[in-house]
């Protein structure tokens, strides 16, 4: 989720252009969509690895570690074409966005889902512009409207759903509120990444500010890694976990972050977004094929009320 620059990459400065004119939208929407299937293919990933008897601590790790080097390069070159050298403040505000925004929203995320679906665990992360909405309510002084306020309503009605259908199908009544705990304050510290996030980006640029934030987030899991796990471990996991996380690199992290940047510079910034939408159905759908997830009634209605809500909150703001 980690979810190091995934949808960190809807805000890249490119979304402010226009759309490229003339041909490839075709092309920028087969990048978006595919953007999507990405980033929601990476609780799949994740739960398939678990079933190889990897930790999240582990796996968090060796994800960081071969998404280290992208995330370097990405920086250089974002350096390479800025305008002026970052400052130790910079650096600070990056390190603490990482360690929000990447670290801990990404390691919260792989705690959860050793407890709940990978369809339940996407459609809480989906929350997290609402959480955004409440913490700027409640913190910044934000209006809320009647509207919004009926959005939220439905979006959390429809998590309940959601979370009843895991109930039913799991039985493990502790576990799935466990699980649905952690997710959701892997929602919320992203939230607070996203609030620091414009405190920065606008003079930064968010190529770079994703890049070493990124970064950061690698070194924090890998030293977490250090200090609760013995280095031996690492030799211990069985090969396909090296291949789950090398697979949620490739494909859940930096192909999906070039995708979308891609999609945002032929189409622009809003109909991109628009695609962020397709992510819970995809990964119900993933979750359905190769998990042999239980789809249920609850859990449809749960969906459709929470992509509901949070699409007419996302309308209401922009």
């Amino acid at each position: 989720m980690t979810q190091a620059g995934s949808r960190t990459a809807r805000a890249d400065e490119l979304g402010g252009a226009m759309a490229k004119p003339g041909g490839g939208m075709a092309v920028g929407l087969a990048f978006a969509v595919c953007g999507a299937v990405g980033f929601s293919f990476k609780a799949i990933l994740v739960k398939l690895a678990y079933r190889y008897g990897v930790d999240a601590e582990t796996l968090l790790a060796l994800r960081m570690a071969f998404s280290l080097p992208f995330f370097l390069a990405m920086g250089w070159a974002a350096s390479r074409r800025a305008a002026h050298a970052l400052s130790a403040r910079d650096w600070v505000w990056m390190a603490g966005l990482g360690l929000f925004g990447y670290y801990l929203a990404s390691y919260l995320d792989f705690l959860g889902l050793d407890y709940i679906s990978a369809a339940l665990e996407r459609l809480i992360l989906f929350l997290y512009p609402t959480v955004v909405i409440v913490l700027s309510a409640a913190f910044l002084g934000k209006k809320v409207t009647r509207r919004m306020l009926a959005a939220l309503a439905l979006s959390y009605l429809g998590i309940a759903l959601a979370v009843g259908h895991d109930l039913d199908v799991s039985g493990t009544a502790h576990e799935v509120v466990l699980g649905c705990v952690l997710v959701f304050a892997s929602a919320v510290s992203y939230a607070l990444y996203l609030m620091g996030n414009g405190e920065v980006v606008g003079r930064l640029g968010s190529s770079r500010v994703t890049a070493y934030a990124s970064s950061f987030a690698c070194f924090f899991s890998l030293a977490q890694f250090a200090a609760m796990r013995p280095l031996a471990m690492v030799a211990e996991q069985a090969w396909q976990v090296y291949a789950f996380a090398g697979l949620m690199t490739v494909f859940s992290t930096v192909a999906p972050v070039w995708m979308v940047s891609e999609a945002i510079r032929r189409l622009g910034a809003g109909p991109v977004s628009l695609t962020g939408t397709l992510a819970p159905a995809i990964t119900m759908l993933l979750g359905w094929l190769i998990l042999d997830e239980a789809i249920g009634v609850f859990q449809l209605a749960g969906m459709a009320m929470v992509v509901a809500g949070v699409a007419v909150m996302a309308r209401q703001r922009g």
